[in-house]
């Protein structure tokens, strides 16, 4: 009974006594609403949460829904790479079969020699 009675006097000077910053201010307005909200307002419904459940054709095999990504990726669905692997003895005999010609390489830039004027006074610049 004691117990009850001094919860109940609490309450009543709890309804009396305000922290400061509810006399003035924004939050002693009687309009005021909490930043925070309640548990069963704040989120409804989750956004990963399908809104209704997908149709998935299964009677033929060739509409099967399928998810995979790798067997529609085009980038690596590619035949893979021919590697060979070169031992010494492969690349020797090789080089022996090859004759380089002349016309296998590059032409020559300067094929005349290079010609100097004479009259140039001062090494070609005016005075």
């Amino acid at each position: 009974m004691a117990k009850a009675a001094a919860t109940s006097l609490f309450q009543n000077l709890r309804r009396f006594i305000k922290k400061p910053w509810e006399i003035t201010g924004v939050c002693s307005d009687p309009e005021y609403m909490g930043p925070l909200r309640k548990v069963a307002e704040y989120r409804v419904r989750c956004p990963a949460t399908p809104e209704q459940q997908a149709i998935i054709p299964t009677s033929n095999p060739e509409t099967v829904y399928d998810i995979k990504f790798y067997s529609r990726d085009q980038r690596r669905n590619r035949p893979p790479i021919r590697r060979t692997i070169l031992k010494k003895a492969d690349v020797e005999k090789m080089m022996k079969e090859k004759t380089f010609d002349v016309t296998d390489f590059p032409p020559v830039f300067l094929t005349g020699a290079v010609e100097e004027d004479i009259n140039a006074v001062g090494g070609g610049y005016q005075k």
